[in-house]
């Protein structure tokens, strides 16, 4: 069993538009609504992939019961184990252009955690780590938490000799990379805010030395750089995809984490991120992929580099 923690979840509701004009009214073509989030998105990857995941993090008022009955009829494989809040579960909006297929994105800010609501996610949090053979942690930390909270939900899984895959940034990336989790995956932006340096392959270098034991950070549409204990490898797809981004390194760390429940080696792990990634890129909303683009990609993913000498 996988669990994925997404401390602020979503109601993720999607917008077509013909074309995105600014100062203008416009008439929207189709709307999509799905329980949303980082950590949510790569739980329907990791169920869709055949991988048993729970989700867990806060969900309150109209919209979080929203998100949970969607959950519940839209996700099926996953195990809902998030924790009620009084404030109201946010909405993020995704706004995309028809014509040039651009996505622009609003995210409402989210509830505020009460100090007695964050300590019982604390104790659910630790008893799920006991059946679970790895965790991500995903996305931005909802008010009212402290800036290390990530910090401390390495360390508890650490502690239950749980691998975890940390994805957030700012300041609760920084922290919590100290506590030294197995995986961060930051994008290019991400990677520099952390570590002062906009060149990846030095930027990864220095996240490692910061406490991550492996590193994989997203270059959009260049694919992925890995630098590990094990070894340095950059992957990449066949061809730039166009269509809706939005997800697609949800999806990339979806593909990291069940190659490491798997126990692949790291080359197979970063084509099917890629793979993956590529393959939501084609959907028009988060948490979905296209199959067949999956399975056609993942023998073309191109993986270069070398394992680490014994």
């Amino acid at each position: 069993m996988i669990l994925t923690v997404t401390l602020n979840t979503a109601l993720d509701l999607t917008y077509r538009v013909p074309s995105l004009r600014q100062h203008s009214s416009h008439r929207v073509s189709e709307v999509t609504e799905r329980p949303g989030g980082k950590g949510v998105n790569v739980a329907r990857v990791l169920a869709a992939l055949g991988h048993e995941v729970t989700v867990t993090g806060f969900a309150g008022g109209a919209t979080g019961r929203e998100v949970r009955d969607r959950l519940a009829s839209e996700a099926p494989g996953v195990v809902d184990a998030l924790v009620p809040v009084a404030g109201a579960t946010r909405r993020t909006i995704a706004v995309v252009d028809q014509r040039t297929g651009d996505t622009t994105q609003l995210n409402e800010p989210g509830p505020v955690v009460t100090p007695a609501e964050w300590s019982a996610f604390q104790d659910s949090y630790e008893d799920l780590l006991g059946s679970m053979s790895a965790v991500a942690l995903c996305g931005s930390l909802p008010r009212g938490l402290p800036v290390g909270a990530y910090a401390g939900l390495v360390r508890t899984a650490r502690a239950a000799n749980v691998p975890v895959l940390l994805d957030t940034s700012g300041e609760a990336l920084r922290r919590a990379v100290a506590a030294r989790p197995d995986i961060i995956k930051p994008n290019a932006d991400e990677l520099a805010e952390l570590t002062g340096s906009h060149e990846p392959l030095r930027a990864t270098q220095d996240a490692r030395r910061r406490g991550a034991r492996a590193v994989i950070a997203s270059l959009g549409s260049e694919g992925l750089l890995a630098h590990t204990s094990d070894g340095l490898w950059r992957a990449a797809p066949p061809s730039r995809v166009r269509g809706n981004p939005t997800g697609a390194g949800d999806s990339a760390v979806a593909g990291l984490l069940a190659g490491l429940v798997e126990q692949l080696p790291w080359p197979n792990r970063l084509s099917r991120a890629v793979a993956l990634s590529a393959a939501t890129v084609l959907c028009p909303v988060a948490g979905e992929f296209d199959r067949a683009a999956y399975e056609e990609l993942l023998g073309r993913v191109s993986v270069t580099g070398e394992a680490t000498a014994a």
